[in-house]
């Protein structure tokens, strides 16, 4: 009798334990077997403004830089900007020639928010003495939509189910170096949304936001860093469909 009760006794202590490490090791056994959910690779493609030129530390207030913050630890945002970029394959400063765009597709990104069409916009405006020298980008306009469509075909050849966005470049007050708001408001951003639809991209309109708002543009083109945070609060509701928060 007590032999049995020993035994009886011995089991118990065994199932007990058995059970305490099923519930100290056993969900951490769970949780090291769950896959590990990758970040949202964010690619932010652009030229001077989405790079961050004029602001006074681009590295914290750059557009990108508060998209990653507000999206938070689940994207992966990188800033792809590169000052006087061009869409134009026949521009001065190709995009696809430049160490960010090899940069972009090596990053295989899941979303792509591409704003080009700045630079392209140069060329010599009639009654302006001071674009009488300036690169003409303009001239090849008709390679616009078809330059942009094929740009778009390189970043879905790198992640095939990638999201891409294009934007609408933002205004300038009026601009200089060439670069030039009549050609972006009438010209550039009708040619967007054609591409936007011919490539089942969508639209963020980066120049309703921002216009009539002249003192965000020190220089005429660039945004200061209310405008850069502007910008990134217009690129957030678009990507999340929520504001942006309102506390940062």
């Amino acid at each position: 009798m007590l032999l049995t009760m020993k035994k009886f006794l011995l089991s118990r202590r065994q199932i007990l334990f058995g059970l305490c490490a099923f519930l100290v090791v056993g969900p951490l056994a769970l949780l090291a077997d769950a896959p590990v959910q990758a970040p949202i690779r964010v690619a932010c493609v652009g030229d001077s403004i989405t790079y961050g030129a004029g602001l006074k530390d681009r590295h914290n207030d750059a557009y990108p830089v508060w998209l990653g913050r507000w999206l938070g630890s689940g994207y992966d945002v990188r800033n792809f900007g590169h000052s006087g970029a061009t869409l134009l394959q026949k521009g001065n400063l190709p995009y696809i020639k430049q160490k960010q765009y090899e940069e972009t597709l090596a990053f295989k990104p899941d979303v792509v928010v591409i704003m080009l069409g700045t630079n392209d916009s140069k060329h010599h405006v009639p009654n302006q003495a001071d674009t009488n020298d300036v690169v003409d980008n303009w001239q090849f306009k008709a390679d616009f939509v078809p330059d942009y469509e094929a740009l778009i075909a390189e970043f879905r050849t790198a992640n095939p189910s990638a999201k891409i966005y294009v934007c609408y470049p933002t205004p300038c007050y009026p601009g200089q170096w060439g670069i030039d708001d009549d050609t972006i408001h009438h010209e550039i951003i009708p040619m967007v949304d054609q591409i936007a639809n011919k490539s089942d991209a969508k639209v963020i309109d980066m120049y309703k936001p921002l216009s009539d708002k002249k003192d965000l543009f020190p220089d005429t083109v660039h945004p200061n860093d209310k405008g850069a945070k502007l910008m990134a609060a217009v690129v957030y509701q678009a990507l999340t469909d929520k504001k942006a928060p309102a506390n940062e």
